[in-house]
């Protein structure tokens, strides 16, 4: 007889030994990290770098812990051990292109499979005036401005520990796609693919290139497990020599959304147009993330590419033009985008404004609203009220947090990560395993440099805009708990100085990983 233990084990192993491959490299950097120091690691945070999955863990289901998809977040991590390449992320003033020295690789862990919240169930949460007493000082630093909130949550529980203006609302910038995360996956589920069509209409030559709101389509080689293209210009051609036809008008639909593409902030480098036809966010350099010039109307650009890649296989097309399939229309061929989860995991570890804003229209599209910003963010508050999250005072003015009129407040970001952690909800579990990995992935790559016993620990989205900085996220605390954390700051009157702001902030979130708070 086989027992549970045992086929979850044999389920699980290849997971595992994967796993334990990606992490070698990252236990040994800060193994070297933090002997110089002579600082010790307790045994819960040596499990929490060793599996840098372990947040999905911590809700105790390893089966469940999130997708382990080709071109999730766990890939991102495995590139990075080979490459020792910061990524960038978009505007959180992160550069990229320092090569590291590769580290000599570690032994395999052997608590892959340990709860990363085994220990909650015997050590008591940090206590709230000890909380207070190392929080306090640091959140007074005036790096910060004039205007501080911050809330700590006990994620096995969801008990509140630490508060202070909880329930107060402010501009998020980047922490908004926590929301939208959620959300998305509350409305869609993390296996949603986005599918990218051609089809043919009928008694005619015309062949509609039909946007499906993919902004990860690619036009580039390789295309890395994302919805390539190069693929559909060719499954296309097959279709259409089975028609006998080799020569096409080329159209492209855009209809799927509505009102205006262009973001409030207008024309910039942190986000392209908003359609629902784009390949490689309409960047006009070769890079997959951070700021870059964008073209002016991707949708188009998009078009013009297919009609080259359609002539490359034989088929050849008019300059693409603007029109809408009908009804009536005969599919050619489609591509789709890998599992929701995958997306959810590229926005939060690159912290991406163009796949925030395509998510966002998604889940507008799924809940009957416009697919429009008025609608997105109706539809993103309309899902999140359902989960029975703290709303009061939220608003949602887009999906990605480049707008400065989001409004939400430290308690809603605790509790949307604490949400993500609830074994009840194990579909929401990309957006704790996407989160950017201190020292190692995404907007964290570059930062807490002068924390080791932080390294691989916190995981944490950023936020940043002119006046504005904030990081909500999880640690695992020296007693092994499993803590959720969202510190907001701004002053608009005097803006903080941003690389000040932000190190002030992991200050704060490297002293809930050495603190047992009793």
């Amino acid at each position: 007889m086989v027992v549970p233990e045992l086929r979850a084990w044999r389920a699980a192993r290849p997971h595992v030994v994967r796993v334990a491959r990606i992490v070698r490299p990252h236990v040994a950097r800060v193994t070297r990290a933090v002997r110089p120091r002579a600082v010790r690691m307790t045994t819960p945070q040596l499990t929490a770098v060793a599996t840098t999955v372990g947040l999905a863990l911590a809700a105790g289901v390893v089966t469940s812990a999130g997708p382990w998809d080709s071109t999730g977040q766990r890939t991102a991590e495995r590139d990075w051990a080979a490459s020792r390449t910061p990524e960038g992320g978009t505007d959180h003033a992160r550069t990229s292109g320092t090569h590291r020295t590769s580290p000599r690789p570690a032994p395999s862990a052997a608590s892959v499979l340990a709860g990363l919240g085994g220990e909650a169930g015997t050590t008591p949460a940090p206590a709230g005036k000890a909380l207070a007493e190392v929080l306090d000082p640091l959140l007074a630093d005036p790096v910060l401005g004039s205007v501080r909130t911050a809330v700590v949550v006990d994620v096995a529980t969801g008990k509140r520990l630490y508060g202070k203006g909880a329930d107060q609302v402010q501009t998020p910038a980047s922490t908004t796609k926590i929301a939208t995360a959620v959300a998305a996956l509350t409305a869609l589920g993390p296996d949603h693919r986005v599918q990218t069509r051609t089809v043919l209409e009928p008694d005619t030559k015309e062949v509609v290139l039909v946007g499906g709101g993919d902004p990860t389509l690619t036009a580039r080689k390789p295309a890395d497990g994302w919805a390539d293209l190069g693929t559909l210009a060719e499954r296309t051609a097959t279709a259409l020599k089975a028609r006998h036809m080799e020569h096409v008008t080329l159209s492209y639909d855009t209809s799927l959304y509505s009102g205006p593409g262009l973001h409030p902030i207008g024309v910039n480098d942190n986000i392209a147009k908003v359609t629902p036809l784009m390949a490689d966010e309409g960047r006009l350099d070769h890079s997959t993330s951070g700021p870059a010039g964008r073209t002016m109307d991707p949708a188009a650009d998009a078009a013009r590419t297919f009609a080259d890649l359609l002539h490359d296989h034989g088929i050849t097309a008019t300059a693409p033009g603007p029109s809408k399939a009908t009804s009536r229309s005969q599919a050619l061929a489609s591509v789709s985008s890998p599992p929701l989860s995958a997306l959810v995991e590229r926005m939060l570890t690159n912290s991406d404004n163009d796949i925030a804003e395509a998510l966002a229209r998604q889940v507008a599209l799924a809940t009957g609203e416009e697919p429009s910003f008025d609608g997105d963010a109706k539809a993103i508050r309309a899902q999140l009220k359902k989960l029975g999250l703290p709303l009061t005072g939220a608003q949602f003015a887009d999906g990605s947090g480049l707008n400065r009129a989001d409004r939400l407040s430290a308690d809603l970001l605790t509790a949307l990560l604490a949400k993500a952690g609830d074994p009840a909800h194990p579909e929401l579990r990309p957006v704790l395993t996407g989160l950017p990995v201190a020292g190692f992935t995404g907007t964290l790559s570059a930062r807490y440099t002068d924390a080791p016993t932080a390294t691989g620990v916190v995981r944490a989205k950023t936020g940043t805009l002119t006046g504005v900085n904030t990081l909500a996220g999880t640690v695992v605390d020296k007693d092994g708990r499993l803590l959720a954390f969202a510190f907001l700051t701004s002053d608009a009157a005097n803006p903080p100085n941003p690389r000040e702001a932000r190190a002030a902030l992991d200050h704060a979130a490297t002293a809930l990983v050495a603190c047992g708070c009793r």
